[in-house]
């Protein structure tokens, strides 16, 4: 009996201790589904996307470059403050922002496919970034004021 009570024992500690491994995987799945979110919305305001254009942005980045969704999401939340994308970052963002408005002006026709209509990206603000003392809002120029 006293066997079988410590194999049950230590049954319960195995699954205790699965259980506390999963809930800390859920956590950070967490914290990096609201890093993308948020990067998403920078990603929307910024380049004037659709959210779900947004979302393929930072995917695309991320396959371009091999950097994971949720670190590409940090150095988008630190452009913000910074006015400045990492080299390895900037251009391939760049590329995803021109193929992604491209694609939904020629491609998908579905819902949202018109929102990117009205704004162009100012190509050298990626590459400006903090030495120009402007932050992320100048990667878009509305047409109205784009300079040629």
């Amino acid at each position: 009996m006293s066997d079988n009570r410590m194999s049950d024992n230590d049954e319960l500690v195995q699954k205790v201790a699965a259980l506390e491994q999963e809930v800390d995987q859920l956590r950070q799945a967490l914290a990096s589904r609201a890093e993308i979110d948020q990067a998403m919305g920078v990603v929307a305001a910024v380049c004037r996307l659709s959210p779900e254009n947004s979302w393929e942005v930072l995917r695309q980045v991320s396959q371009h470059t091999n950097i994971k969704l949720r670190e590409v999401a940090q150095h988008v939340m630190r452009w913000v403050v910074s006015g400045r994308l990492p080299d390895e970052i900037r251009p391939a963002m760049r590329a995803a922002v021109l193929r992604t408005r491209h694609r939904a002006r020629h491609g998908a026709r579905g819902p949202g496919a018109g929102l990117d209509r009205g704004a162009e990206l100012d190509r050298g603000a990626l590459d400006r970034g903090a030495e120009s003392g402007r932050g992320p809002e100048s990667a878009v120029q509305p047409p109205a004021t784009q300079e040629a």
